[in-house]
């Protein structure tokens, strides 16, 4: 084994372990086991072995997604545990799944990723990702969008995005797996070629065997355990057979643990073929193989915080007005809701107009006058909380449609931006702002139109501020659910959840046992908004509303701490979620 810091030329990993714990039993369970292997700068690399043998688990480790448990990795001579990880810019990892927004086209996707990685003025930028497009064979289809690509297509697009910030080692996860032959030949093919440039070490998991010939070296593993790692040409000498396809059902017939014990017999003698290889490539290309380049090598900076909001808010109304369903839902709500409210205001505009606190002087008239005002002054009560808490609760449904998918819905893209660099706060920052806007289209719009229909007795300036926060509070929460559900699914469903319970717990239709009241309370942001929105009425009306409800109003300046705070923690909520790694 090479000793810390003798080859600055190379990846090197020495005896990684990674275990975890098995619920209800004692003994841990061991994904992958004493892993020891060498690989030079330039090299181009698989990773095979029988489904489950810890073939992404290993490419992960690598990653530092997972963390190992023992051992070490080495790059360039530092321990990469001990003396500072690989910087965003010096690795590349592309995942199984699609890393790319379908709604937008090839270069926009590039163009992003290039923004969000690279620091450089715009002719810099456009030249790379002129060069990156060609590279990767998708300059003819750079304005295709990518919901139209192949399989093929999208994985070279996966490549593209990665190969942005020229990363010195890239790691790829199944990227031609669901490909046809054709398919998988060219992006093996590409990914060979890729090791060839700049030094790179391009390492590739795969379960397929059809291309060994154009890697470099293989990887086998088998339950956690290295077995092989040496040429392709040398691979089936090793395990005794006549073709690679018959590799894996061979080592079936060992222990895992035997296989190890054999290859670290044999290792040397297939490393010091696999290192004659290696100049033999180099030399068939005409040039010199890579050169280290030696401690404190220098990466390019990632974009700062402000560059990283702009790119990606920039991105999300891109997206926003590519994605017609999602917009001509918006455009429903908007339109729609308040159409509701103003229908069900009608009657209640009736009876405002007759409510009044004037009394005749006879006395038999004042008591029949007094009696009608209170029939009067109930309905208005009625009517006036009713469709305060109806624009209340449409405003809330807004916030959860606007927010519930926001972040779980794209979770994975997510956990691949900030691999690459790019900041939480400049992510939850860009949905903050975007979410924004669409509260302050959403309620200003529904304010308009309800009060043009049905002018409300008291305050609209009062009403039109619960309307905001109410609205910005639901959306805050929502978004702090998304930040931390793993799937959309799950998130809209406790969005909506959420949503639905508002109306019973907030007491305008029935009152809450007291005990219940104070617990479910301060969650329930439709009371708030509602109770801030009943105080700023005209004297009369906030009369009829009490005289019909039992639950007991706020005073404002509370109404107010609590929504803010709902705000405040869905925003904070959103950033812890977004900070936490959680690729599956």
């Amino acid at each position: 084994m090479l000793k810390k810091g003798e080859n600055l030329n190379m990846l090197e990993a020495r005896h990684i372990d990674l275990e975890i714990e098995q619920p209800g039993e004692e003994e841990s369970l061991f994904l992958l086991r004493d892993i020891n292997f060498c690989v030079p700068k330039g090299h181009f690399m698989a990773i095979v072995g029988p489904s489950g043998c810890g073939k992404t688990t290993l490419l992960k480790t690598i990653a530092g997604i997972k963390e190992n448990t023992d051992g070490a990795f080495y790059w360039e001579g530092r321990d990469l545990a001990e003396e500072g990880d690989f910087e965003p810019n010096e690795i590349g990892y592309v995942p199984q799944f699609s890393i790319a927004y379908e709604e937008l086209t090839v270069d926009e996707n590039v163009e992003n990723a290039a923004r969000l990685r690279v620091s450089a003025d715009e002719d810099e930028l456009n030249e790379l990702i002129d060069s990156v497009l060609e590279e990767t064979g998708l300059a003819e289809i750079a304005d295709r969008r990518v919901a139209m690509l192949s399989g093929g297509q999208k994985r070279r697009l996966s490549l593209a995005m990665e190969l942005v910030s020229r990363p010195k080692i890239l790691l790829c996860d199944e990227v031609t797996s669901g490909l046809d032959p054709r398919s998988e030949r060219e992006i093996v093919e590409l990914l060979h070629d890729l090791s060839l440039r700049d030094g790179r070490i391009v390492i590739s998991v795969t379960h397929s065997l059809a291309q060994m010939a154009l890697y470099d070296s293989i990887m086998v593993l088998v339950r956690g355990r290295l077995a092989y790692h040496g040429e392709p040409r040398t691979m089936a000498h090793y395990f005794g057979v006549e073709g690679v396809e018959e590799v894996y059902p061979r080592l079936q017939l060992r222990e895992p643990a035997d296989w190890a014990a054999s290859w670290l017999k044999h290792r040397s003698d297939y490393y010091a073929a696999l290192e004659k290889c290696y100049v033999a490539k180099f030399a068939a290309q005409g040039v010199e193989p890579p050169a280290p380049d030696g401690d404190g090598a220098e990466t390019e900076p990632t974009p700062g915080f402000g560059t990283q909001l702009i790119v990606m808010l920039r991105r999300r109304f891109s997206i926003l007005f590519r994605d017609r369903t999602q917009l001509l839902l918006q455009l429903a709500m908007v339109v729609v809701f308040p159409v509701l409210v103003a229908l069900f205001s009608s009657k209640g505009q009736e009876q405002l107009l007759r409510l009044t606190d004037r009394a005749g002087n006879d006395i038999a008239v004042e008591i029949q006058a007094q009696q009608e005002q209170a029939e009067v002054r109930a309905k208005v009560g009625s009517a006036v909380s009713g469709i305060i808490m109806f624009e209340v609760i449409l405003l809330g449904l807004m916030g959860s449609n606007n927010s519930a998918s926001e972040i779980a819905g794209e979770r994975l893209i997510m956990e691949k931006e900030k691999f690459a660099g790019a900041s939480p706060a400049a992510y939850v920052s860009s949905k903050a702002i975007y979410l924004t806007v669409l509260v302050l289209i959403q309620s200003l719009w529904m304010f308009a139109f309800v009060q043009f229909f049905w002018p409300l007795r008291g305050n609209p300036l009062n009403h039109l501020f619960y309307l905001l926060l109410a609205n910005a509070a639901m959306t805050s929460v929502c978004l702090g659910i998304s930040a931390n559900c793993k799937t959309a699914a799950q998130a809209s469903l406790l969005s909506i959840y959420l949503v639905g319970f508002q109306l019973p717990l907030s007491g305008a239709v029935l009152a809450l046992p007291d005990s219940i009241e104070r617990l479910t309370q301060p969650f329930i942001s439709a009371y708030w908004a509602w109770s801030g929105s009943i105080s700023g009425l005209d004297n009369e009306v906030y009369k009829a509303v009490s005289s019909i409800v039992q639950t007991a109003f706020s005073p404002a300046a509370l109404c107010n701490g609590v929504l803010l705070a709902h705000i405040v923690a869905g925003v904070v909520l959103a950033y812890v979620g977004a900070r936490r790694t959680r690729w599956e």
